[in-house]
């Protein structure tokens, strides 16, 4: 099995036809996912890829039944690009522009929580079931189909990490790149728990970074609730305290969202920390033996 999207997911991808949603619309379609529908405003008639265009998306998903949708649109439209996904009950909804207003973020993240949908994002690499459907902006050959579950705050380092477990013949489940910015609409307590219920994924890789609280709060967590083996990772350790790195929510102030901090709290519950990428996928396979 997978967790959030398998080859039954309907796609729409919002902003098809600017330059970044049409060429990745165009990858995912090649990687084997049902994109059903995009969706520009002014737009509608158009085709991208052979795939119809529509001026709403409430329109869209009337006409398609599109059950997913992924956002390519420019910071200043992606606010309004979700809420609009939000008001048409889309289970899934995946952000990738980077950019997004923090104010407007807050707003959305309630928004999403009362219908009971899921957000993936802002600022994010999307979600891959290798083999089955791909969306956002992964590179989709090195994934393989197996049994670990990834959950990463970093796009790149998610694609380093899929890339050393492939190399070493550990196919991956679902991997969920939930974006680095201070808000996002999921977190990884609210996919481990799929994972934890997904026969088929029998381990899982936690991809953290300095900033926030966050990994504090999954190791808390998962004290009590997450029975499957996990492993992690926490880049940051040399950020100099104050500066940002990267993502927006990778900052540290005093002693809150350092790197050690976030080592000694998954030490405490069992889950080891490697120091580099490579130590995660040999850490993986020397528990499948």
């Amino acid at each position: 099995m997978s967790i959030l999207v398998d080859e039954n997911t309907k796609l729409l991808v919002q902003g098809i036809t600017g330059r970044d949603g049409s060429f990745h619309a165009g990858q995912m379609i090649e990687y084997g996912t049902k994109v059903v529908a995009g969706c520009t405003p002014g737009k509608g008639g158009q085709d991208v890829h052979g795939v119809p265009v529509f001026d709403t998306v409430q329109e869209a998903v009337n006409v398609t039944g599109a059950n997913a949708t992924v956002i390519y649109v420019p910071a200043k439209f992606a606010p309004g690009a979700m809420k609009e996904a939000v008001d048409a009950d889309i289970p899934l909804i995946i952000c990738i522009t980077e950019g997004v207003c923090v104010n407007d973020m807050v707003d959305i993240y309630h928004e999403v929580k009362a219908k009971g949908l899921t957000l993936i994002g802002p600022n994010c690499p999307g979600v891959i079931s290798p083999d089955k459907a791909k969306i956002g902006i992964m590179p989709g050959p090195i994934h393989k189909p197996g049994k670990v579950g990834v959950i990463s705050r970093s796009g790149t380092l998610t694609y380093e990490i899929v890339y050393a477990l492939t190399e070493m013949g550990i196919g991956q489940s679902t991997c969920v790149g939930i974006g680095g910015d201070p808000i996002v609409g999921s977190n990884p307590r609210d996919i481990l728990p799929l994972f934890e219920s997904d026969p088929d994924t029998e381990a899982v890789v936690l991809v953290g970074e300095i900033g926030g609280d966050e990994e504090e709060r999954t190791a808390e967590w998962m004290k009590s609730n997450f029975t499957k083996p996990a492993f992690a990772y926490i880049v940051g350790a040399s950020a100099p305290e104050g500066k940002r790195m990267g993502h927006a929510g990778a900052i540290v102030s005093g002693n809150a969202g350092t790197a050690e901090s976030k080592i000694n709290a998954y030490n405490s519950v069992g889950v080891p920390v490697a120091k580099t990428i490579d130590e995660v996928a040999e850490m993986v396979k020397a528990h499948f033996g």
